[in-house]
Formats: C-alpha cells, structure tokens, sequence
C-alpha cells in the first residue's frame, strides 16, 4: 500500500470524509461503497475507461490504462463482493486467476457476513476456458449453454456443480438473467461484474445492473478500440445514472454511478 495514492472526495459535498489515506484494511474506503441497499441481488459493475472513452489501450487490455488508484477501488470492490463475474474474452485477455482476497480486506470483508472465498463466475457461450483457469483445485463457475460442444468435458474437468447451463432466447446465447438468477441461488447475491463490455451491455440491457464504478483514466488512446458497454443496437430507452460519489486522485476520477432500473 505504500506505494498507492490518497484519494480525496470531491462529491458528494457534504461527506464527511475528504481525503483518504491508504489504509491496509482500507475500512474508510470500503464505508463509501457498503451503503446500498440491504437484502436481494445486487449487480455492481466497475469498468475503467481513459477520457477518449476507451476501455482498453493499444494491447487490447485495460491494464495499460489503469493504475494505483483504480487499483485501490478495484481491491475494494472484489473484497465486498460474493462473486466477480466476467465474460470468458475477457477472462482470457486479462489472464484472470483464481480469485483471493486480500489479507488485509479480509476483516471488512467478515465484518460484513461475506463467506472467506471470492468466487469467479465466467460467462462463455462456447464453453472454451484457458487450463490456466481450468486446471486449478480452485476452478470458476462456468455459465455457458446447452449447446456448448465442451459441456460434458467440462462437466468432468471441473465437475458438474462447477458447470450452470443458462440458456436465453437465442440458440446458443448465454441468458444474462438466468446467469444472475443462477448465481443468487447459490447465495451469491452480490455481482461484482467486471466487464466485458459485451456481457456489461449485455446486463444492463436486461435491466440487472444496480451500480456502475467507472474510472476516467487521464489518457488519450485514439484506436479503434471499444467503449465499456458495447451492443449492436441502443439501450430503449438509454439509462440514466445517479452520482452516488466521485473520488480523484493524480488525475483519475473514481465515479460510483447508481443505474436507475426500469422495473424498480
């Protein structure tokens, strides 16, 4: 942690905390994120963005366009999360491992009834996963379909209760709601989702996702390269955010966005 920045609050005015200090069990910074509401499914996402809006940089992933103090959040973030679900492209071109928590979020983390593991759930059509991810003692919930070629081998690599079959409307297409649903009847009530920005489209267009955590890396990147949501068509109608509060540090803003939900 020494190595990492204060953050200071730059909204809501009225908080009471102003500038926080890096703190290996980081309780001020976790408060910030812990006031939402009680009980049912809670899907936050948290995505990173440089100002000309891509979500990745020249190497095709986020981490050249992140640092220290998205780095803080995004620990934070894991540590009050049941499970960190992502799509299988990105979990390849991030090279995810098996999730842990850090030592020292570990007592935030119990102080909230959370279990001790952080479970990773991978959402992937074809069934496909890296044997990095695989061949582990630890390996991910995998959501896939019905039609995956790879179901019943994964079924055997991993074992059955590893493999959750979520099919959607589509031949061959991966339900988000039924990948939601499925993660809360394993006690898995609260969704960190981490991108892609397909399956984050995907979530939000389904009316799922509660919160938004976007960081504004201070970078220009021009490219082709995507923004934090991407779908072929339009949100109908778009979605509007709420600024529940906005964090700075060195140049990168920290924004917690609540999304207002169509069925609420």
């Amino acid at each position: 942690m020494a190595d990492s920045p204060a953050l200071d609050v730059l909204l809501p005015l009225d908080s009471a905390v102003r500038h926080l200090a890096p703190r290996e069990d980081e309780a001020e910074l976790a408060a910030l994120f812990t006031d939402g509401p009680a009980g049912g499914v809670h899907v936050r996402a948290n995505m990173v963005s440089t100002v000309d809006g891509a979500a990745t940089g020249a190497d095709h992933v986020s981490g050249s366009i992140n640092g220290p103090a998205d780095y803080r959040v995004f620990r934070v973030l894991r540590a009050l999360a049941d499970v960190v679900l992502v799509g299988a492209g990105t979990a390849r071109a991030e090279r995810y491992p098996p999730l842990d928590v850090p030592h020292g979020l570990r007592a935030v983390r119990a102080s909230l009834g959370l279990p001790d593991q952080l479970e990773l759930a991978i959402v992937t059509a074809s069934g496909e996963l890296p044997d990095s991810l695989l061949d582990t003692d630890r390996p991910p919930l995998v959501l896939t379909t019905g039609s995956a070629p790879s179901l019943d081998g994964l079924r055997s690599r991993i074992g059955a209760d590893r493999v959750v079959v979520a099919d959607g409307g589509l031949p061959g297409a991966v339900d988000p709601r039924a990948v939601v649903a499925a993660l809360a009847e394993r006690g898995l009530s609260h969704v960190l989702a981490e991108g892609g920005p397909t399956l984050l489209a995907q979530l939000v267009d389904a009316d799922l996702v509660d919160e938004l955590c976007l960081t504004w890396s201070p970078q220009l990147v021009g490219g082709p390269a995507g923004r934090v949501t991407h779908l072929p068509t339009w949100f109908t109608p778009a979605r509007s955010l709420t600024l529940a509060h906005l964090l700075h540090a060195d140049g990168v803003l920290l924004g917690r966005w609540r999304v207002a939900r169509l069925g609420a």
